[in-house]
């Protein structure tokens, strides 16, 4: 395999976005579709021998999608789905309403079991040490028919190093999986997403951030009522107050206020036009 670089992601060939029915939230297109659509989609895709890209942006991703240089990251996936309520109500503010919030912690669920019964394999990519294994058995306890082509979990930094991103890259072509969740965080994680793609046409990456600790049972997702209501990163903030406070009291909340204020402003745009 030749040398590869993480951050060039202007020359991986990765082509536009196909036409489909979107919303554009604070210049992001997001498909306007809901979880089981999303499951169909990206299964009838592998019948079809179609890989892509999804990406779910919370407010904390979108708002670093407002930057032209990772603006394309949405932009050459062929999904991007709102993971939070605030973007679901933003499109509803500007009267262009996405369907339902579609998370990666979810995802992970529902693409496995259908993954299962379609005899498709998976690959966990990303979390701590032993993450990665804990929740593959997760997900096989729930569907014995799950096939998991493979689990990786990279050393802190791997992508600065050529010898150590090569060889996670190519742990993961060898495996030939048909799905692969990809656990590292934004951008780094959509970035690899890209890379991989390259080399695995037929096959499906979804960025799922945190979500692989959450399927590991390390950290507890909010109960379901507070995930409706939209309040589920007060219940992040109280898990890891640490970690969560400066993203989300300083910066994702003022994000947030001035998210609608925008949306408020293409309504009326929209309605004088």
């Amino acid at each position: 395999m030749t040398s590869l670089d993480l951050t060039a992601i202007d020359d991986l060939g990765v082509g536009s976005r196909p036409e489909r029915q979107q919303v554009r939230v604070d210049d992001v297109d997001f498909d306007a579709l809901r979880e089981t659509e999303v499951v169909d989609h990206v299964m009838l895709a592998l019948r079809e021998g179609r890989g892509g890209n999804l990406i779910t942006p919370n407010v904390d991703i979108l708002r670093q999608l407002r930057r032209p240089q990772l603006r394309e990251l949405a932009e050459q996936a062929e999904l991007v789905v709102p993971d939070g309520m605030p973007i679901v109500w933003a499109s509803r503010i500007q009267g262009e309403e996405l369907p339902e919030r579609v998370t990666g912690s979810s995802l992970i669920w529902s693409l496995s079991e259908a993954a299962a019964r379609s005899d498709r394999s998976l690959y966990l990519l990303g979390g701590a040490e032993g993450i990665a294994e804990r929740a593959a058995d997760r997900l096989t306890e729930k569907y014995e028919e799950l096939k998991v082509a493979g689990v990786q979990c990279p050393p802190f930094g791997f992508e600065q190093r050529p010898a150590q991103l090569e060889r996670t890259v190519s742990e993961v072509v060898e495996a030939e999986p048909d799905i692969v969740f990809v656990a590292l965080g934004f951008p780094k994680q959509e970035r690899l997403m890209q890379l991989l793609r390259e080399h695995l046409p037929n096959a499906w990456f979804v960025g799922c951030g945190g979500t692989l600790t959450m399927v590991a049972g390390e950290v507890s997702r909010a109960p379901l009522w507070i995930q409706r209501s939209g309040l589920e990163w007060v219940h992040r903030l109280a898990m890891e107050p640490r970690r969560m406070a400066k993203r989300y009291l300083v910066h994702d909340l003022p994000y947030a206020a001035g998210l609608f204020a925008r949306a408020a402003a293409r309504r009326t745009t929209r309605r004088a036009a």
